[in-house]
């Protein structure tokens, strides 16, 4: 072994380490978690949708009084839609809130419902045929979403359907949290990969025709990315979805799970064109600009269910002219 390997594995090991004790669980995790267990163990007692409903009303509480990013919230919104007057801003922003609550309580009881509970829970699912298509060849498949509807529900319907699919995922900050949702994702058949595994992983799922999924709407520091538009101002967005498709020369499938108004979910698959020119940047590029305008069209469509509560504009182009610039700094 040359020095130079040798100190790289050393500096592996140490940031293995450092990992390894960053992750685990300080005093403040434990009672954040054991207060999350204690309530979702009381909703576990009532009917699925009397439980959401508690949901929504907790989630509301973020909003007023607890006021938890509520400035955030307002000028995001206000932003996109400048049309809006202020009531309506803050009532889609109490809304937002509420859907979140939601979100999180169905995500919680997931498990209580089994595959097919979370099957039952779709009323609509369209373009399902071309899951059946692009999975017959045996190539993988890359599936985007965004944080919009119930993203964690539209992974567990195309896992529970019986499609093979990794879910590439962020840890989160309490690990406690960061495992009694990875148990329940792999619950409904995902295979979970952590960001940090996903360029190792990746590949091998897709030459073993696996889809893999990703979360495509938060720009990350450090994080391989590209700016698009997004709501008409340029929105730091990954672009490791799209690098593995080129590569791969796999499709390309945009899946949002919308609520509906009676608490049961659309499921809606469409295709991103994946084109290569030639020029690897610009078609990879292309794609993220193609998969962001298609999250906006369904944010537009249900304001309400887009998770707004984080800083989609944070990091920006150093000449993003001051009007376009992100509105919640």
């Amino acid at each position: 072994m040359t020095p130079a390997a040798a100190r790289s594995r050393r500096r592996a090991k140490k940031q293995k380490k450092r990992e390894k004790s960053a992750r685990k669980p300080t005093v403040a995790h434990r009672a954040e978690y054991y207060t999350m267990r204690a309530t979702i163990g009381a909703l576990r007692a009532l009917r699925w949708d009397a439980a959401c409903k508690i949901g929504e009303k907790l989630g509301a509480l973020g909003y007023r009084p607890l006021g938890i990013r509520k400035r955030v919230v307002e000028r995001q919104i206000a932003a996109a839609f400048p049309d809006l007057r202020r009531e309506a801003v803050m009532n889609l922003a109490r809304e937002s809130y509420a859907h979140l609550g939601r979100t999180f309580v169905e995500t919680a009881l997931l498990d209580t419902l089994g595959k097919n509970g979370l099957l039952e829970l779709f009323e609509a699912v369209e373009n399902w045929e071309l899951v059946d298509e692009v999975m017959s060849k045996g190539k993988g498949a890359v599936m985007v979403t965004g944080h919009i509807g119930n993203w964690e529900l539209a992974g567990g319907y195309v896992a529970a359907r019986g499609v093979p699919l990794d879910a590439i995922v962020r840890g989160m900050a309490n690990p406690l949290f960061d495992a009694f949702l990875n148990h329940t994702r792999e619950e409904m058949g995902m295979t979970i990969v952590h960001d940090s595994e996903a360029v190792r992983r990746t590949p091998r799922s897709l030459r073993d025709g696996r889809a893999v999924a990703f979360v495509a709407d938060q720009g990350v520091l450090g994080l391989a990315s590209t700016f698009v538009p997004f709501f008409g101002r340029p929105a730091k967005t990954p672009r490791g979805a799209a690098v593995f498709a080129l590569r791969f020369e796999v499709p390309v499938l945009f899946i949002v799970a919308l609520r509906k108004p009676n608490g049961r979910f659309r499921l809606v698959v469409e295709r991103i064109e994946a084109r290569k020119t030639g020029d690897r940047d610009r078609d990879v590029d292309a794609i993220v600009a193609r998969f962001t305008e298609r999250l906006e069209h369904w944010v537009r469509a249900v304001p309400a269910q887009y998770f707004w509560q984080h800083r989609r504009w944070k990091r920006q182009p150093p000449d993003t002219p001051p009007a376009l610039r992100d509105p919640s700094a």
